[in-house]
């Protein structure tokens, strides 16, 4: 053990919107139960290559006792959690955690896409294009930093919307970046915040908040209104109805 500068995170500004991830190019930063946590002393080299990219100020630089920072602990963890990462993502879809190479932020290139989705009726076939335009797109995990969101027309979405509603694509979501979320199971003052400092922090154009119309559903409508109103920003709001058979009302 060696007095050194490593990094300390506040928890209680912490609000686990997961900005400092990406940026720990050690991957010793991971959001554990809603908060940013440093894994090990020793995957930190006290640079503070992450503290510009707290939107809640809550990482520091101080010194104190703390193991050495050792590349090779390094290497063998990245290549541990990318290993990781493969396997959850292999059979749950999805990873939450720092350095998973799944939510790193990308802009997605439609005009070189190949993939799209066929529908076929006897001799007619119609070929859909996706519209995702970036990566990643659930709200827990996109940093509002995201260069996407400057100037953007943001479309936030119930993530039951794109199962229910059958042209979502190119209805709904067609020129627009996407945060989606559940009101009912997630926190949803968390998102009115993680909005309010999407909006605070970029230009956004306008934004249309996609929902069910099951009652729970018009939460993500509060944190939308909310998020407009805290940002202090006159930002023209579209709001989109979908009916559980699959029917869309905008007003």
């Amino acid at each position: 053990m060696a007095m050194r500068k490593i990094v300390q995170i506040d928890e209680n500004k912490c609000n686990g919107c997961g900005v400092c991830v990406p940026s720990c190019a050690e991957g010793a930063i991971k959001i554990i139960d809603g908060k940013a946590k440093l894994l090990s002393d020793n995957l930190c080299d006290g640079l503070g290559a992450c503290l510009g990219d707290c939107p809640m100020d809550a990482i520091t630089i101080i010194e104190r006792e703390a193991e050495e920072f050792d590349e090779e602990a390094v290497k063998v963890h990245l290549g541990h959690d990318q290993k990781d990462a493969h396997q959850q993502g292999h059979h749950h879809g999805h990873h939450h955690g720092g350095g998973c190479p799944g939510s790193q932020l990308r802009m997605l290139n439609k005009s070189s896409a190949q993939s799209t989705a066929v529908v076929e009726n006897g001799d007619v076939e119609i070929k859909i294009k996706s519209q995702l335009q970036q990566w990643p797109v659930q709200l827990m995990l996109v940093p509002p930093t995201a260069p996407y969101f400057e100037g953007a027309d943001l479309l936030v979405t119930a993530d039951c919307v794109p199962f229910a509603y059958p042209n979502y694509h190119l209805d709904i979501l067609k020129g627009k970046k996407v945060v989606i979320g559940c009101p009912k199971l997630d926190d949803v003052s968390f998102y009115a915040t993680k909005l309010t400092q999407i909006m605070k922090m970029n230009e956004i154009k306008s934004v249309t908040v996609a929902f069910m119309e099951v009652p729970c559903c018009t939460g993500i409508v509060r944190a939308v209104e909310k998020a407009i109103g805290d940002s202090g920003k006159n930002i023209p709001l579209h709001r989109v109805r979908i009916g559980i058979e699959g029917e869309a009302s905008k007003f």
